[in-house]
């Protein structure tokens, strides 16, 4: 069964029309069979989906490390999304000294998520 499994999962990458690059390579002989035959799907996934996973990967990291239940109850910001005033915000000094803090708003109506500089 895993056999099978990592046999779709080749041919399935090979003809994703969003990742020529890793058909091109495999066919111009720049991957060798028995590492293509090895790779992980995130090894064979598109530059575009690459990035992706690394801006969501950063994104969850961010969110993370900061305080879920802290920050100031306030209603001078307008969610976008439900267009209430309930909201909650934290600032935090992402970027160097000199800069200005970024203040990430989260809306307690829905949740949604914004920041700004």
């Amino acid at each position: 069964m895993k056999y099978k499994n990592r046999v779709r999962s080749r041919i399935a990458n090979l003809k994703d029309t969003k990742n020529p690059n890793l058909r091109k390579n495999v066919l111009c002989g720049n991957i060798p069979p028995d590492r293509f035959a090895k790779m992980t799907a995130e090894e064979m996934a598109s530059d575009e989906l690459k990035e992706m996973r690394k801006n969501l990967t950063k994104e969850a990291i961010r969110e993370h490390q900061m305080a879920k239940t802290g920050g100031t109850p306030t209603d001078l910001f307008t969610c976008g999304k439900c267009k209430k005033k309930n909201c909650t915000y934290t600032q935090v000094q992402t970027r160097s000294a000199d800069e200005p803090m970024t203040t990430f708003v989260v809306c307690n109506e829905c949740g949604n998520r914004w920041k700004f500089c």
